[in-house]
Order: C-alpha cells, then sequence, then structure tokens
C-alpha cells in the first residue's frame, strides 16, 4: 500500500498514441499502453498535466530556423522517413508539438507549484534530435528545448540533465555543449549508437567541464552503474547545484530490453531515482522533471516506470 506519498504530475496525452512509426518498429504506441497501464496502478499518486503544443519559437531555442519550419510544413497521407530510423506519419507534427509543449508545460507546474516533480510519458522521444535534423527516432528534442526554457524562469539560473539511456543523447549535448548554464550527465553504452559520448566529450568554451559523458562497457549492469554514480554523477549534480534536475528516462538499459547489452534490474532504475531525488530535495526545492526516452521491452518498461514514478512520489 502506497503511504505517505506526495502527487506527482504526469503529463501523458492521446495525441502520443497517434505518432506511427509503421509495422515493426521499436518505437511504437504500445510502449505508451504499457505506461498507462503502469498509471493505472499509481492513480492515487498522480495528478494529469494538459499539454500544449510548443510555439514556433519555443523549437527556435534548440533547432534551426530552417528545421522548424520544414517539419511545421510536412503533410502526410502515410509514413514518410525523416532518417533511417524516424518515421513522420499523419499524427507525428501534432505528436511531436504536445510532446514537447507538454514538457514545458511541466517546468511551468513546477516553477509555480505545488506539484514538485512530474514525469513526462510523451512520444516522439527526443534526445537524439539535433538541431538542424531529426534522428533516432526523435523529431525535436523535447528535454533540450525544456531545459532552455526553464532557464530564467522564477529562480532557475542552472539546470542540470541526467541521462540514462541506453543510448548517448548526442542532441541534448550538442545543444548545450558550449553552456556553463545547463550540466549534461549521461551514462551510456559505448560503443553503441550513435557513437558520441566518449568520456574525451566534456564541452567547449564557457562549457568545458559541463558535459560529463560516462561510457558503459557492454556487460555492465548494477553494479558498474552503482559505481559511476557513486564516483561521479552524484559529486558532478552536487557541486553544479542545479536549480531544476531533469532526467532523460531511457529504460532500455533494462537487463531484458532488446536493442542494448546493459543489464539494469527493475528495481535499480528505482535506485537512481531516489539518488537523484535526494539532490533535488537538497538544491531544488524538490523540483524534478522526468522525461521518457527509450525503453522497449513493455514489460519491463511498465514495470521501470511504475518503481519510478513511486520513488519520485515517495516523501
Amino acid at each position: 500500500m502506497l503511504k505517505n506519498y506526495n502527487k506527482i504530475g504526469v503529463v501523458i496525452d492521446p495525441s502520443y498514441m497517434n505518432h506511427d512509426t509503421g509495422p515493426g518498429h521499436p518505437e511504437s504506441s504500445k510502449r505508451l499502453t504499457a505506461v498507462k497501464e503502469a498509471l493505472e496502478d499509481l492513480s492515487d499518486v498522480i495528478v494529469e498535466i494538459e499539454p500544449r503544443k510548443a510555439s514556433r519559437e519555443e523549437l527556435l531555442l534548440v533547432h534551426s530556423p530552417s528545421y522548424v519550419d520544414r517539419i511545421l510544413k510536412m503533410e502526410t497521407s502515410d509514413i514518410k522517413m525523416l532518417d533511417p530510423d524516424t518515421a513522420f506519419s499523419p499524427g507525428s507534427k501534432e505528436a511531436a508539438l504536445k510532446a514537447v509543449g507538454g514538457v514545458l508545460a511541466a517546468v511551468d507546474k513546477v516553477v509555480t507549484g505545488p506539484i514538485r516533480r512530474v514525469f513526462c510519458a510523451v512520444r516522439p522521444p527526443g534526445h537524439h534530435a539535433e538541431r538542424d535534423r531529426a534522428m533516432g527516432f526523435c523529431i525535436f528534442n523535447n528535454i533540450a528545448i525544456a531545459a532552455a526554457y526553464s532557464l530564467g524562469k522564477s529562480d532557475i539560473v542552472r539546470a542540470a540533465i541526467v541521462d540514462w539511456d541506453l543510448h548517448h543523447g548526442n542532441g541534448t549535448q550538442s545543444a548545450f555543449y558550449d553552456s556553463k548554464d545547463v550540466l549534461y550527465v549521461s551514462l551510456h553504452q559505448y560503443p553503441c549508437y550513435p557513437g558520441t559520448g566518449s568520456s574525451m566529450e566534456r564541452g567547449e568554451g564557457e562549457g568545458r567541464g559541463f558535459t560529463v559523458n560516462i561510457p558503459m562497457s557492454p556487460g555492465s549492469g548494477v553494479d558498474e552503474y552503482r559505481r559511476a554514480f557513486g564516483t561521479t554523477v552524484i559529486p558532478a549534480v552536487d557541486q553544479f547545484r542545479p536549480d531544476l534536475i531533469f532526467i532523460s528516462a531511457g529504460f532500455d538499459a533494462h537487463r531484458d530490453d532488446p536493442l542494448g547489452n546493459i543489464y539494469l534490474t527493475t528495481e535499480y532504475f528505482g535506485e537512481m531515482t531516489a539518488q537523484l531525488k535526494g539532490l533535488s530535495d537538497k538544491h531544488c526545492g524538490g523540483r524534478m522533471i522526468s522525461v521518457l526516452e527509450g525503453g522497449y521491452n513493455t514489460e519491463a518498461l511498465k514495470e521501470s516506470v511504475k518503481i519510478h514514478i513511486r520513488e519520485l512520489a515517495g516523501k
């Protein structure tokens, strides 16, 4: 039984189901069905937040005008491929705009309160999307746009993004590579798609040192991740003292996921969540926004999301 839990905001919308990636694609609407099943078991601790469509100006916080206008003008009656992995269907434009807008709505909620933590069950995912191109199932970079949007809101002058997706968030890294205002920390299988994320990639200019990549060897599991969290992730975020923490919450580093060779347990996603929640309580007044990225075994995704939200909600 769930006791002494705070209410957690959840962003979810029917439009996310209408992003059709075609038969056999791993990033399908079945993923969101699994998340919705997890949420049904947590109805007493969640409150839904209605997303809105992101504006062109908000998309330009990260993406180039030419790319944004290309996507906004796209119309299709079937499925087109924006890159070898990234589909665009009749429902994709609205889903992508509301995926970004949902995370922006989460920022507004945690800034104004009383909700302090939000899980954004959005699709398409975002962390691979570059300034001027779709990539790796991602159309717009949901979390990067939200982090840029958050800066200057209320008392938020520094934001941290911790990305535990199996794959390196190349698009998010690129968005803040020269910024001292956003700390980007990524644990990811290496080598693996998209090929970026070596430990030598540490930022440039004013952003030097504010990109922290922790490449994890294929076959790594809880022991290796726990060591990396203790020696690198937690100290980096603690030293940065962010005003808001974002999580790129990919669950494809689960041991049952078909796309990688990292072997985390369902329970360990809860442990990582709890550690970051402790930092958010210490530095951010508890403010934390988690954004769904990968996770392609639907049963593992459902159970991992469930424990993730329980830890977000726990006092």
